[in-house]
């Protein structure tokens, strides 16, 4: 069983929860990550997640998102999650969005609501997806994905739309953004 973290509203940790239970129409505030894994030609993995997924199946989004578990230091929870979801092992993880924070709802009312620092994972390999994770994925230029994002061109998640705002703000280089402070992470996150 999966667990998740569940936080107050100042990021601290009020308890833990099956995950299978968590994702409803009235989701608690709960801790998780995103990752944008980028080769060395500064292009970006996007998944397109599986179509038995429960929330935003079929729908194409950043490379890998998950939950931290109980006492789970965040960078090895993106390690794991990119090992389970895609088959990659990657180098560098930088932390680019300590503070992002999102609630977006599904038309069926289905809520996602979490605290979720974003990555920035270094990879060379090939993918091996999952199936019940990954339906599809693409290395795509960071440039031409800013910018169908941000036009409306590319669909993605609620969460990624949001997450691809805030990296562009940090500039037009991924490799040149800076790393996030530590400090800036949930409480709960923090160990």
């Amino acid at each position: 069983m999966e667990r998740v973290v569940l936080l107050d509203e100042a990021g601290h940790a009020v308890g833990v929860a099956d995950k299978a239970t968590v994702h409803t129409t009235d989701t608690p505030l709960h801790l998780a990550f995103s990752c944008y894994a980028m080769n060395s030609s500064g292009e970006l993995l996007l998944t397109q997640r599986a179509h038995g997924k429960r929330t935003w199946p079929g729908v194409w989004t950043n490379s890998c998102c998950g939950h931290p578990g109980p006492g789970e230091d965040l960078v090895d929870s993106v390690r794991r999650r990119l090992r389970e979801e895609l088959g990659l092992v990657v180098g560098r993880v930088d932390l680019v969005l300590p503070r992002f924070r999102y609630r977006a709802v599904m038309a069926n009312g289905i809520v996602e609501n979490e605290m979720c620092p974003v990555f920035v994972a270094r990879t060379d390999a090939e993918p091996r997806p999952d199936p019940a994770e990954v339906a599809a994925y693409r290395w795509m230029s960071w440039t031409a994905v800013s910018d169908q994002v941000l036009s409306g061109e590319l669909a993605v998640s609620p969460w990624c739309a949001e997450q691809v705002r805030e990296l562009v703000a940090l500039g037009a280089e991924p490799r040149s953004w800076p790393v996030g402070r530590r400090r800036d992470l949930p409480a709960a996150a923090l160990g």
